[in-house]
């Protein structure tokens, strides 16, 4: 039987239910819940890096989104005050849309 040892979508227990075979699972306790979303986190980064075509992107940017909204709620906040930081940062210092790239700055 192969070992996984990772962090999995809510429903893929009832996923594998419904072919029959057998599984086990556990509960994580806060600390090792954060620690895997982290490494989950960095998995889907990968997986988004290697992506080959617009589709595969979307769909592993979806699934960093998941972890991003599961991350904040662990740091005690709500994807609405995620978006006024991210808009507060923007106001600050812009977004990345104009496709700046700092090659380098006169040191002092």
């Amino acid at each position: 039987m192969p070992v996984y040892n990772k962090l999995v979508r809510d429903l893929i227990p009832q996923v594998i239910d419904k072919t029959g075979k057998q599984y086990s699972t556990r509960i994580l306790d806060d600390k090792e819940y954060i620690t895997e979303l982290k490494t989950k986190l960095q998995e889907e980064m990968q997986e988004y890096l290697e992506a080959s075509n617009d589709q595969d992107s979307i769909e592993e940017l979806a699934d960093l989104m998941e972890l991003i909204h599961a991350l904040v709620e662990t740091h005690g906040a709500s994807m609405e005050q995620l978006e006024e930081v991210r808009q507060e940062k923007a106001e600050k210092r812009g977004g990345f849309t104009d496709k700046i790239f700092l090659i380098e700055v006169e040191d002092d």
